[in-house]
């Protein structure tokens, strides 16, 4: 009996202090990466201001060459909407949005959720800038981690989680948008 007893206090002494610790860490989490791009503000814009337009540079479609999608809304505004299906668990299932569009600014912006392999939100943007005598493409994303999970931010890096991801794709967007 008093062995359990310490096993409890143990566990439940761990459990407080991890709701304490949570209490402090921030669930704000955001990344984003950036490529300049030999090529035409234009250029890159019309490579980035639809979802059908950001699928052909996608690093995500390699998961699943198998991946369904549906398309719903106007292309390029509002309410255009994907939603992917797949059988393989890395690729998961999800529906992207495009929240805004700001043709002016060069900026489009996108609500993600995943329902599988776990259920989250994060919103996401591709900004394209002059810069020089060609563009900037940053693409990033913003999310909030909910309490008390917010612990596991101290042991995430995004880099190492996603930064190759995001690499391949902006590599693939400034090939598409550097190509005669």
């Amino acid at each position: 009996m008093r062995i359990l007893k310490g096993i409890i206090m143990i566990l439940a002494s761990i459990l407080i202090l991890w709701l304490v610790i949570a209490a402090f860490v921030s669930g704000d989490c955001q990344y984003e990466k950036s490529i300049s791009i030999n090529a035409p503000v234009e250029k890159v814009w019309q490579n980035t201001n639809t979802l059908k337009a950001m699928d052909q540079w996608s690093p995500w479609n390699d998961l699943d060459p198998a991946l369904k999608k549906d398309w719903t809304g106007t292309t390029g505004q509002p309410g255009e909407k994907v939603c992917w299906e797949s059988q393989k668990e890395e690729a998961g299932k999800g529906c992207q949005e495009v929240t805004k569009v700001d043709a002016a600014g060069k900026r489009i912006e996108t609500a993600i959720q995943f329902l599988t392999p776990y259920k989250s939100e994060a919103n996401a943007y591709v900004a394209v800038a002059p810069e020089g005598n060609g563009s900037k493409a940053t693409w990033g994303f913003t999310s909030k981690i909910p309490y008390p999970f917010t612990v596991m931010k101290l042991f995430m890096n995004m880099e190492d989680a996603i930064g190759k991801d995001y690499e391949k794709g902006l590599s693939r967007l400034k090939a598409m948008a550097e190509k005669p």
